[in-house]
């Protein structure tokens, strides 16, 4: 996958779960994960890259707080389009 994008788990109609996908290669899999502020997960790959993040609070989410995550990954900030299913629920 070369396109990061954003998947959200809805129970009852309200978001209780997010992953935002960052590129990858056919074979990727977490072999660590760190804990970062407002409840975001970042796995990485065997070799070092970010190759996702968990958003374990969506309803509660800082834009602000993924866009530091994002950049200490070396990947572009996210866009309020970009979120958007997200921050609608």
């Amino acid at each position: 996958m070369k396109q990061r994008y954003l998947e959200v788990t809805f129970r009852n109609g309200k978001a209780i779960a997010a992953y935002l996908y960052l590129p990858r290669e056919a074979g990727d899999v977490s072999a660590r994960t760190e804990k970062r502020d407002g409840g975001l997960l970042i796995d990485f790959a065997a070799d070092g890259r970010a190759i996702g993040i968990e958003i374990t609070s969506p309803g509660t989410l800082s834009i602000n707080a993924l866009n530091r995550a994002l950049a200490d990954v070396n990947q572009e900030s996210a866009s309020r389009d970009e979120l958007a299913p997200l921050l609608a629920a």
